[in-house]
């Protein structure tokens, strides 16, 4: 069978019973894709008779591969940039299809589907506007690692975390979508949870939306400040601000990366929902959330080496605000502190003049 049969919610979530058994599955797919195209047989059959997970899985490897090849021709490292707002959509689309077409119980499938969109168009907008999709566009932040990283390493690199493990892991930031097609069995109708759950997911990506928002009008503010050496009318920003380089006003006051927070917490809350259908503490699934939590501390250690190397005051906005954590206090500027000149100091400057 593509599915597992659990006899209780609880085994919905066990490793043992609903993957390990399915494994095979992986290492059988591509011949099997290979025969069904070579005989014409249908590859809708072949995707209903596969286990969800297992084609999702493997298309995840088949990116992997594909996005190392373009990278290394172009020279350009963002390939998986340009997916990361678009590929956990796609694949709870998959999984909701996957019931739609078996005829499962699909409603709940449908509720992570309609939040997760909103997630993937939201972010996808944002990343275009800030000009991800141009033509040999990059993260700078490659380029810096490229700077310190010999070439053979840094090829090796790409071939494991860059192409493959980032495109793995935006599988497994869905993976707990499939915990619920098998809770669904047992609770096919959407509960009162589900809808609180898909609430917080909707209030995240809202947060997002704010704080990126927030972003982008400091960021224009202070570009045209820079290129007119006038601060833009009704930006809402004084010329301090613009001065200081980066913002700390709006969710920024109390929260050095509301943005990354507030995305790390989306792919807990989904894990977290597949733990409640499926009556458990933790499971699993909990591995693509907890690995990109560990993703955006390395992330955010780089982007803020850079910053606080730009930037004199971010050491002091580092001290008074959390990087994902918020802080209670918003962030106040440093009092600046008068310099006190000793006499003997006074002195030795007027012997140097007399000199």
């Amino acid at each position: 069978m593509a599915l597992p049969s659990p006899k209780t919610l609880e085994d919905c979530a066990d490793y043992y019973q609903v993957v390990e058994p399915y494994l095979p599955q992986l290492y059988e797919l591509p011949w099997k894709v290979v025969d069904t195209l070579s005989s014409h047989d249908s590859l809708v059959e072949l995707y209903k008779n596969t286990n969800p997970l297992i084609s999702g899985l493997g298309f995840s490897v088949f990116l992997g591969a594909i996005f190392l090849v373009v990278s290394e021709i172009n020279r350009n490292y963002s390939q998986v940039d340009r997916m990361w707002s678009l590929l956990p959509t796609i694949y709870n689309a998959h999984f909701a299809a996957w019931t739609h077409l078996n005829g499962l119980p699909s409603q709940r499938l449908d509720l992570v589907l309609f939040w997760s969109v909103v997630w993937s168009a939201r972010l996808t907008f944002n990343y275009w506007r800030k000009g991800g999709y141009n033509i040999g566009s990059e993260d700078y932040r490659w380029e810096i690692v490229r700077g310190y990283v010999p070439p053979p390493l840094f090829f090796l690199f790409n071939v494991t975390f860059i192409s493959f493990i980032q495109s793995i892991l935006l599988f497994l930031l869905a993976a707990p979508t499939y915990i619920i097609i098998l809770a669904s069995n047992f609770e096919q109708e959407i509960t009162a949870a589900d809808v609180c759950f898909a609430a917080v997911q909707l209030g995240l990506v809202l947060s997002e939306w704010f704080s990126d928002q927030q972003q982008w009008d400091y960021q224009a503010a202070k570009k045209q400040y820079q290129n007119t050496a006038k601060v833009p009318r009704g930006c809402g920003f004084t010329q301090e601000d613009l001065d200081r380089g980066f913002i700390t006003s709006g969710l920024w006051a109390y929260c050095r990366h509301p943005n990354f927070a507030a995305e790390q917490t989306i792919w807990f809350v989904l894990y977290q929902w597949s733990c409640y259908a499926s009556k458990n503490l933790y499971s699993w699934a909990g591995f693509g959330p907890m690995f990109l939590i560990m993703l955006f501390q390395g992330s955010t250690w780089l982007t803020e080496l850079i910053s606080a190397g730009k930037y004199p005051e971010y050491k002091y906005y580092q001290k008074q605000v959390g990087a994902h954590m918020p802080s209670l206090n918003a962030y106040k500027k440093p009092v600046a502190v008068p310099k006190v000149i000793r006499t003997s100091e006074l002195a030795k400057r007027q012997k140097a003049k007399q000199k």
